[in-house]
């Protein structure tokens, strides 16, 4: 599943020079699960889940949308298109 433009946004995980572009669902998915392995943080883990357990188009989107929190809180989110 595509993100729309408007939702495409880059993310930084500790350690690396060059954001990495989150354009899907997938994107997102490897995202959150290399940064859960990098980090151990168990609310990490816990939006990994949700990602993974997502089965609509609006739990899909409230787990990107948790994602984008998450990398907001944390000073990792590069640029972002359309945060809610």
């Amino acid at each position: 599943m595509s993100l729309s433009l408007a939702t495409q946004f880059e993310a930084n995980l500790p350690g690396l020079n060059k954001p990495i572009r989150i354009m899907t669902r997938h994107d997102a998915e490897v995202f959150t699960c290399r940064w859960a392995i990098r980090d151990k943080d168990p609310e990490i883990k816990a939006l990994l889940r949700e990602m993974q357990r997502a089965n609509s188009s609006a739990t899909v989107a409230s787990a990107i949308l948790g994602l984008k929190r998450a990398l907001a809180s944390r000073g990792l989110l590069a640029r972002v298109h359309g945060l809610a």
